[in-house]
Order: C-alpha cells, then structure tokens, then sequence
C-alpha cells in the first residue's frame, strides 16, 4: 500500500514531488579502443554487447553519449566509474579512464 504525505505549508503530497533527473554522458577521447568501451559499459552499466556497441559508436561519431538518466546520487557514482575503471590496456598511450560528466536531464 502506498503512502501519500502532505508536505507542510504547501498542500503538495510527497507523492506528487519529484526528484530531479541527471543524465551520466561519457565524453570521446582517442586514448581508448572500441572493445574497452564495450567491455567497460558491460561491466559498469550491465549493457548487452549490442547496447555497449551502439553507445561506443555514438560517442565516437558525436563526441558524447548519454548512458543513463537517473537520480543525483546513482548518476555520480555512475561517472566516478567510470573515471575509476582504469586505462586501456589495449593502446600504449592510454594513461588512464575515460571522461564522463553528470548534467541535469531538462
């Protein structure tokens, strides 16, 4: 069953309030291979191969993506994943995670 609170003062029901939305957006770099932004969308975000790969090609196309819209809290963990999941083992030049950002979702 739910609950419906009035919140004081406003005549608005807590059930009726919303938390804000954020979007996490992986930002491209060329320091990274397809098959780790593939591997890391897996991992991170339990995406299918298919969803990873489409995530991949966008960035690389349009220099962003945006993985999920969520609340505050679950999108900033989302990115500091992000920024926590390493180099690419792949290419010498790789020196560390990829770049995400957190933004509102207007």
């Amino acid at each position: 069953m739910s609950q419906t609170m009035t919140v004081p003062g406003t005549g608005v029901s807590s059930h009726d309030q919303q938390s804000p939305l954020y979007r996490v957006v992986l930002l491209d770099d060329d320091d990274h291979t397809y098959d780790y932004v593939i591997e890391m969308l897996q991992k991170i975000f339990i995406f299918s191969a298919e969803q990873a790969l489409r995530h991949a090609q966008e960035v690389d196309a349009a220099g962003r993506t945006v993985l999920i819209t969520c609340e505050l809290p679950e999108a900033e963990f989302g990115r500091d994943q992000i920024h926590g999941y390493g180099r690419d083992w792949r290419m010498d030049r790789s020196k560390g995670s990829m770049s995400a950002i957190v933004e509102p979702a207007q």
